[in-house]
């Protein structure tokens, strides 16, 4: 049984090396998009000491798709929130801008003030697979919990991935679980956000991060994102209004396309006149915030409301068919969760709360512009294109707003 094990992870390995760039892409900041505020060292949700990452990608095949062999664009993420070590119950509060998604487990969340577990983002399809793999990999590791109740979010990929196929399975999530590690975090078309778009460009997996200062003392503020949402026109990058000056580059069909496939879907062919489609905002973003600030659960729903504003900035306004959902946790008050009898803890004033408010803000929109920058374009199921944000477009852009600014 040991060596099925050792087999099964290396090829989890292996898939998850492809789906990964092969050379470091720049983000937002080192092209010189302007952003308000102060990052920590990793500018990523693993600046908030304590809280690990990790990411399975599974990519494979190419053409039309065949439901259940590919071809394959998707993945997992999975947040710890206070790594590997044997207890990670954090205080928690979730909220949402427009709920046409999922994210289990939130009504105990909810009920209890606690998050008991990871936090894992995946696609729509797969939450099942996912929550299940959370139980057997959390009772295969001694982490026992008075309830087992994962929390699982998604958004949709099947523009790009065969999500009927239910190609994740158990072993990716083991490994993305397994795998999680502070530092750097991999971003754009890894993870769960392997197969998505945003704003009508390649999305995926973007985070950053907020050092903020309050009269009791200074806190971090991480944030990862999925981004799966939005429709070209509103998009805008540090006020600069990107989607309406970039009005080609939609996604298509690159040639091959069967017949179901056209009518299915609202795009044309790559490079047929009058290509260009009306849009429609049919996408999701799943919001996981995290902070070392001492928040009880009512303060950090109140925190995780404020990524609405975040993805209001970039021109996202919640349509009647996105699944917008934010988590947000606390790394403070160890131990309040597993005491047995009367325990203190402590909390940030309500009056010292608003830097903290700016900072989700501030994360949540750089988090978003990270993943536009950081994804790849991408071709899948039935031949369908979904172009990357161009780089040098953007900065001529922001030159041309007199925003670019000089990177660090």
């Amino acid at each position: 049984m040991k060596g099925v094990l050792m087999a099964i992870a290396l090829l989890v390995v292996a898939a998850t090396a492809r789906g990964q760039q092969s050379t470091p892409r720049p983000r937002a900041r080192d092209l010189g998009v302007p952003f308000t505020g102060t990052p920590g060292p990793f500018n990523a949700i693993t600046d908030v000491a304590g809280v690990e990452v990790g990411e399975t990608t599974i990519i494979s095949g190419s053409g039309a798709k065949v439901v259940g062999k590919g071809p394959v664009r998707t993945g997992v993420t999975a947040i710890l929130p206070r790594g590997h070590a044997a207890s990670d119950t954090v205080f928690a509060g979730w909220a949402t801008l427009n709920g046409n998604g999922e994210m289990t487990g939130t009504t105990w969340v909810r009920e209890s003030g606690f998050l008991e577990g990871p936090v894992l983002i995946t696609n729509t399809i797969s939450v099942g697979t996912v929550r299940d793999a959370v139980i057997a990999w959390s009772l295969r590791n001694g982490r026992r919990w008075d309830y087992e109740l994962p929390v699982v979010a998604e958004t949709w990929d099947g523009n790009l991935n065969d999500i009927e196929g239910f190609h994740v399975r158990a072993e990716h999530v083991f490994a993305a679980l397994d795998g999680a590690r502070g530092g750097p975090v991999p971003e754009g078309n890894v993870g769960g956000g392997t197969g998505m778009k945003c704003h009508e460009f390649k999305g995926g997996t973007g985070t950053s991060s907020r050092r903020v200062t309050t009269k009791a003392g200074s806190y971090t503020v991480g944030v990862l994102v999925q981004c799966n949402y939005g429709f070209r026109s509103p998009l805008r990058v540090a006020g600069v209004p990107v989607g309406e000056e970039i009005r080609d580059l939609m996604p298509c069909f690159a040639g091959g396309a069967p017949e179901r496939a056209v009518h299915r879907s609202e795009y044309a062919l790559c490079g047929a006149a009058g290509a260009r489609v009306e849009e429609r905002d049919v996408g999701s973003i799943i919001v996981v915030i995290a902070t070392d600030a001492p928040l009880l659960p009512h303060q950090l729903e109140r925190l995780a409301k404020r990524a609405t504003v975040g993805i209001a900035r970039n021109g996202g306004y919640g349509s009647n068919t996105s699944g917008d959902i934010f988590i947000a946790f606390s790394t403070a008050n160890a131990g309040a969760a597993s005491a047995t009898d009367t325990t203190r803890v402590t909390m940030l004033p309500n009056d010292e709360i608003t830097p903290l408010f700016a900072g989700v803000a501030e994360a949540t929109e750089e988090s978003i512009i990270n993943a536009l920058v950081a994804a790849e374009t991408m071709t899948g199921v039935d031949n369908f294109k979904v172009w990357a944000l161009p780089h040098d477009r953007l900065q001529a852009l922001l030159k041309k707003y007199n925003r670019l600014t000089t990177p660090d």
